[in-house]
């Protein structure tokens, strides 16, 4: 089949898709709060003739679209969460609340999950007109930035039955994603003591801070301890009051234990635990754990990935007018000293030259080219619930531009060019790689077989679910 048709598709589709990725950056919910966002999805996905289902694993914002039948079954992932504090104006190349405190899309999900739903809507077209036999699904997942909504849809069964899983990731490179991702649990401590008149009673008190405090000492020596792949982040949630001539009977805690894979974060939240436990002994205050949420490390698939950088560079670039490219270079100058593009670039010789020529040494305001494929065994430090949808079928993911070049993540620029044509165009291109590698895995069997074949051999030791059945979202 004609790729074009694909393409020409997503283009007709293009309001559509523009108009929902700005309704959900205006909405800029929370996770596992984005009630409208999933509502503005499942009004689509019913429109467009998929069977929907709602409420999945019994969170109010997870849902499915699914078209076809038999197999293949390949399925294509969607985003729409927000990040606290990240409020901006839209198109302004300085930083400027939108609402004072608001949320905003400052990871690019209001794009990702409607490239996501682009792609299916095309690839349903072609199976709809008899072009393609098989099962696209459209997976809308929730609370990946707070609550990694899709290692509980994962830790429940789903993504087992896909033949393959898709995804992207806006960005400031078109890339495709390799190597992995690190495994990460979060845990919420709460220290409980006795309140008392911290001057003329203190004798009676028992500090649930101090306890709090000396969990964090026990915490800063343990680093000197464990393996250098791993990370330990916290923050205080509640640290007892704001009266000082108080004693403190509650304070509370999260920690973010990070490693190489599922079971080493495990064992180290283990040591974590242990520490807790101390700091209540020598406070003579009691303590109470509850975890959050936790995901695992990404399992590679070199077959899907070629695939990726296959259709990432059949697919055509965006053209850019001189406007777009003159806000483009006002937004980049934001965001400090030019970075090179490129996921391994400083892994790697022959691809950290490439960039250098390609990006003009990372001056470019926008990096219009894609990057060569480079396989790596490197695990990156931060962490994604894609993580346990490939310990479950073969996966792979990649990054189109819909950012400056050395935009950070999370940032307010990334708000504010969340709604431009410039995202708009890196939407659709996004859409597009989507479609035409699901359009190849549909066609060609031994594709399918041959990811299959690396994906078996690269999980034998079997999904460890990062959350146990009593974790609740």
């Amino acid at each position: 089949m004609d790729k074009q048709l694909l393409y020409r598709c997503i283009e007709e589709k293009a309001p559509l898709l523009t108009q929902l990725s700005d309704a959900i950056w205006e909405y800029a919910e929370l996770s596992m709060q984005e009630h409208r966002s999933a509502q503005a999805y499942l009004d689509i996905l019913r429109a467009e003739g998929f069977t929907v289902e709602a409420e999945l694993c019994g969170m109010p914002t997870a849902f499915l679209g699914k078209y076809g039948s038999g197999k293949p079954v390949i399925g294509i992932l969607g985003e729409f969460d927000a990040l606290s504090g990240l409020s901006q104006v839209a198109g302004k190349t300085q930083r400027e609340w939108k609402i004072p405190g608001g949320s905003g899309h400052g990871c690019g999900h209001n794009l990702l999950g409607a490239a996501s739903l682009g792609a299916a809507i095309a690839i349903k077209e072609q199976i709809a007109a008899g072009n393609l036999q098989g099962t696209v699904v459209f997976y809308g997942c929730p609370g990946e930035e707070g609550c990694a909504g899709k290692t509980f849809m994962a830790r429940d069964g789903m993504f087992r039955d896909l033949d393959a899983a898709l995804c992207w990731h806006p960005g400031d490179v078109n890339e495709v994603t390799t190597g992995s991702n690190a495994a990460s649990v979060q845990v919420q401590y709460t220290f409980t003591g006795v309140s008392a008149h911290a001057a003329g009673d203190p004798e009676h008190g028992r500090s649930a801070l101090d306890a709090a405090e000396l969990m964090n000492i026990g915490v800063q020596f343990l680093r000197e301890h464990m393996p250098k792949s791993c990370g330990l982040h916290y923050s205080f949630l509640d640290a007892g009051g704001i009266s000082p001539n108080v004693v403190q009977p509650t304070a509370t805690v999260l920690y973010m234990v990070r490693g190489n894979d599922v079971r080493i974060a495990k064992a180290l939240l283990k040591r974590v635990d242990n520490i807790a436990q101390g700091a209540a002994m020598m406070t003579e205050t009691s303590v109470s754990s509850r975890q959050i949420d936790g995901s695992s490390n990404t399992v590679s698939n070199s077959v899907l990935e070629k695939l990726l950088q296959e259709n990432l560079e059949q697919a055509p670039l965006p053209e850019y007018t001189q406007e777009e490219l003159s806000f483009a270079a006002k937004l980049k100058e934001t965001c400090g000293e030019p970075v090179l593009p490129g996921q391994w670039v400083n892994e790697n010789t022959q691809l950290q030259s490439f960039s250098k020529e390609a990006s003009q040494n990372g001056t470019l305001p926008l990096n219009n080219f894609v990057m060569p494929y480079t396989p790596s065994k490197q695990v990156s430090p931060g962490s994604t619930d894609v993580g346990d949808v490939s310990w479950l079928a073969p996966t792979a993911q990649f990054s189109a531009v819909t950012w400056v070049s050395g935009s950070p993540g999370h940032s307010w620029q990334n708000v504010s060019i969340g709604t431009h044509s410039i995202a708009h165009k890196g939407l659709l291109l996004a859409a597009k790689v989507l479609a035409g590698a699901t359009m190849d895995l549909m066609e060609n069997p031994e594709t399918l077989r041959l990811c299959r074949e690396e994906f078996e051999i690269a999980t034998q030791s079997g999904y460890d679910c990062p959350i146990g059945k009593e974790v609740t979202f």
